[in-house]
């Protein structure tokens, strides 16, 4: 079988393909190999397809692919990338196809009163928000906000929930440019068309300027924070300090009613290294803290004994920090440049990044893997755009540009959504994208 070309060219050397897929029906097309002209690229591979697809079943509806050879991602002409690669065009190619990483729609978005500095959407049940308005929200889906964290007197810079297994009270945590972190309880089963505004359960005090970052760990019993102050601190979350008593309890009357308790929680260690702003925490395992900071370094931290592990330093201030990929072993950090840098620390003698993307246009300001693909990873940046990244090319396979100003957070949500807030005070949800 051979595929004429839709354009006036004819002069095209024609190459032997079969196309092939994991992707179950009604996706797969005929094995059979067919003759295409070589200089098609992702484009014209999509529309072969689709046509193949057409062929089987009429009532199917277009939609866009991306292509494999040999495990790497098309993003060139065949020709060119055969050229590229040294493969030959003599023998009968076998191109793998997928559905493309792209956002196939875009809720109305979620509008706050300031900027959006922080979002988490590690919970399918809800999404959190921080904002300059010194408010956290919780948003059911777009639009929905369910309840409003109010207790804060400066700008919210990061959140974390920590706990939402489960039908009963929910834990998240934020932390604020007033140097304090808050501790909330509330049900995520709760679906009132009006928010409910609600108190934090615990304040924890102990940073000397603001605090940038919230990491939690796994089981959900410490959370840890990096601050302006250059420290890394670490926090229980519970209402108890290391010795069981509860800790500095508070109460206040509001029209005549004594409201629940509010405790106010100390430090339980700090860690010291860093010479500027930490800017980034996460806590991937249970006794290892990776962190960011503007003095151009990652450091990753024995939580028990507070020694720091292993430095990276890559030459510019960093702003954010992910762990993940095959293993939870690649590092993944953005700063003050627009390239996205991966660390593979497995790697001996060297601390060169074993990928860097440099599609965005100025500094990154989140950067997050995706929580069951090890391939896949997204960032956000000043220039206004969320990519979508996958280690088997160089180039964003997807690009969200609906922010009319700098993006300031971003995540993912359900595992085929993109949530990213911005300097344009608003919350927005990209959808229905298929990560295989």
């Amino acid at each position: 079988m051979e595929i004429e070309r839709e354009t006036n060219e004819g002069n095209s050397r024609r190459i032997q393909v079969r196309f092939i897929t994991k992707l179950k029906a009604p996706y797969k097309v005929p094995t059979t190999a067919i003759a295409i002209p070589s200089d098609l690229s992702r484009l014209g591979l999509s529309s072969i397809v689709n046509k193949l697809l057409q062929a089987v079943d009429s009532e199917w509806k277009t939609e866009p692919f991306d292509f494999l050879i040999d495990g790497e991602l098309v993003r060139m002409s065949l020709e060119q990338f055969l050229l590229v690669k040294g493969i030959s065009a003599e023998k009968i190619l076998e191109i793998e196809y997928i559905r493309a990483v792209a956002p196939r729609k875009e809720e109305e978005p979620s509008p706050h009163d300031d900027w959006v500095s922080a979002v988490d959407g590690s919970s399918p049940r809800f999404i959190l928000t921080g904002c300059y308005d010194s408010l956290g929200r919780i948003w059911k889906q777009a639009g929905w906000c369910t309840h409003i964290l109010e207790g804060h007197s400066g700008a919210i810079s990061s959140v974390r929930i920590i706990n939402s297994e489960g039908a009963g009270s929910v834990t998240v945590a934020t932390a604020s440019k007033d140097r304090t972190l808050r501790l909330w309880k509330f049900d995520a089963e709760d679906s009132t068309d009006h928010p409910a505004r609600i108190r934090a359960f615990k304040i924890l005090r102990g940073h000397n300027a603001s605090v940038h970052s919230i990491a939690a760990k796994t089981s959900g019993d410490m959370i840890c924070s990096g601050s302006w102050d250059c420290t890394i601190n670490l926090w229980r979350t519970n209402d108890t300090d290391t010795n069981g008593d509860a800790v500095s309890i508070k109460k206040r009357k509001v029209n005549n009613k004594i409201e629940e308790s509010q405790s106010e929680g100390e430090a339980v260690s700090t860690l010291v290294g860093h010479t500027q702003c930490v800017s980034s925490v996460v806590w991937p395992q249970q006794d290892t803290i990776y962190s960011a900071s503007w003095d151009h370094s990652v450091r990753k931290w024995d939580v028990e004994t507070g020694k720091d592990l292993s430095d990276i330093f890559c030459g510019k201030a960093l702003n954010c920090i992910d762990i993940g990929g095959e293993g939870l072993a690649l590092i993944a950090a953005g700063g003050s440049d627009p390239v996205l840098r991966i660390w593979d620390p497995r790697k001996p003698g060297t601390s060169a990044p074993v990928f860097q993307f440099s599609s965005h246009s100025s500094w990154i300001s989140a950067c997050k893997w995706h929580n069951t693909s090890p391939l896949h990873l997204l960032s956000s940046s000043y220039d206004g755009k969320v990519m979508l990244w996958d280690l088997r090319t160089a180039w964003p396979v997807s690009i969200i540009d609906t922010h009319k100003d700098k993006v300031l957070c971003a995540d993912w949500w359900k595992g085929d959504c993109v949530v990213s807030g911005g300097v344009d005070a608003q919350l927005r949800i990209s959808s229905d994208i298929s990560i295989q």
